[in-house]
């Protein structure tokens, strides 16, 4: 199946045109220290086993309808050929539409969970999504220092369900005890924008470089911003550091409202990497894929579009309600459900010189 997906993918991958830019200069000292190769315990041990999948270590809640939680990061990271561990954060009562409560569990519980699989597996990523309460984030955190030479990647949600008071605790904890430890935050550019940019003035809507500069103030030398506004009904999705943007990936706007797409592209996003794919290129694929999820979406209720995770698994070409959606729009170009190039030529500055520097995130032992 994953090979499957893996055709799939890079049949996308050539009619998906993203633009590859990188950055000059030293790395930080913290990416640096995640950045290194792996032990030579850890070498055997993947020659030995090298048929077995890389392992993320998931942290979020548990959601009964399927749409995000959890039950995303199972499915999209066993879709790209890794294992996922979940530790159970909480969990939400709510339907397709919307969330009612959410119910968090102890950070010892959480602690506990995590390290126990720990002490047995050895885990190439960690993916931090929703886990609910400042303790649970200063559990998590506690773990990422310990293990600091794993990349971390961190999702922040929509939480506009939540209360103000609820919101900013948990906004405040994150930033101070998450941020710190992490190598790639990803999310919408509204809710990055109102979290780490809430004193902006300007007329002009901040880029997707003053988002990441201001993570990176942080500590997280990546955001990976999604959902950009573009004319004519397109979208961008960028990742970037404080100092250039690394990939640019522009797709046509479903008109459809999902749940569920930022838990599918961050698990889609830590499971590539923990396969050994480096950054820029896990981004590009992790695009396509959750496009392609996107593409296939259906709603199993009355409210929102889910992603189709497994749209790989189909022997039949993708028929789902946004598949026949978008059926009209579609022209003799093959890039209509995938991503579009942006040319370096409409970047301007340093964004527009690419360069030769890879960044790779290799798999590493987890230390007991």
């Amino acid at each position: 199946m994953v090979n499957f997906l893996q055709r799939e993918m890079q049949a996308c991958s050539r009619s998906a045109n993203t633009t590859h830019l990188s950055s000059t200069g030293a790395l930080s000292e913290k990416l640096s220290d995640r950045l290194n190769n792996k032990s030579s315990q850890a070498d055997a041990l993947r020659s030995l086993d090298s048929m077995e999948p890389a392992c993320v270590m998931v942290f979020n809640a548990c959601d009964p309808s399927g749409a995000g939680g959890l039950s995303a990061d199972i499915a999209a990271t066993a879709s790209v050929g890794a294992h996922a561990l979940p530790v159970v954060t909480g969990a939400y009562s709510r339907d397709t539409s919307e969330i009612i409560e959410y119910f968090a569990f102890d950070d010892e519980a959480v602690a506990e969970q995590a390290r126990a699989i720990l002490e047995d597996v050895e885990v190439a990523v960690f993916k931090v999504g929703f886990v609910g309460t400042a303790e649970n984030l200063s559990a998590i955190a506690g773990i990422a220092a310990d293990y600091s030479h794993l990349p971390l990647i961190a999702y922040m949600p929509d939480l506009s369900w939540w209360s103000t008071a609820q919101i900013e605790e948990y906004l405040d904890a994150f930033k101070a005890l998450l941020l710190p430890q992490t190598t790639v935050l990803a999310g919408n550019h509204s809710t990055l924008r109102r979290w780490l940019l809430p004193d902006w003035n300007s007329a002009k809507t901040p880029t997707a470089r003053d988002i990441a500069l201001a993570a990176q103030a942080c500590g997280a030398p990546y955001t990976l911003v999604t959902g950009i506004a573009l004319p004519d009904g397109f979208i961008d999705n960028v990742l970037a550091s404080a100092q250039a943007v690394l990939v640019s990936g522009k797709f046509e706007r479903f008109e459809a409202v999902f749940c569920g797409a930022g838990d599918t592209l961050s698990a889609a996003l830590s499971a590539l990497l923990a396969t050994g794919t480096d950054l820029p290129e896990a981004v590009t694929e992790a695009l396509v894929y959750l496009d392609r999820s996107l593409h296939g979406g259906f709603r199993p209720g009355m409210g929102h579009v889910l992603p189709d995770r497994l749209f790989w698994a189909q022997n039949e070409p993708i028929t789902g309600e946004i598949a026949d959606d978008r059926a009209d729009h579609t022209s003799d170009e093959k890039s209509d459900h995938s991503a579009a190039l942006v040319s370096a030529d409409k970047l301007s500055g340093q964004e527009a010189a690419t360069l030769d520097l890879t960044i790779n995130l290799p798999q590493h032992a987890t230390r007991h």
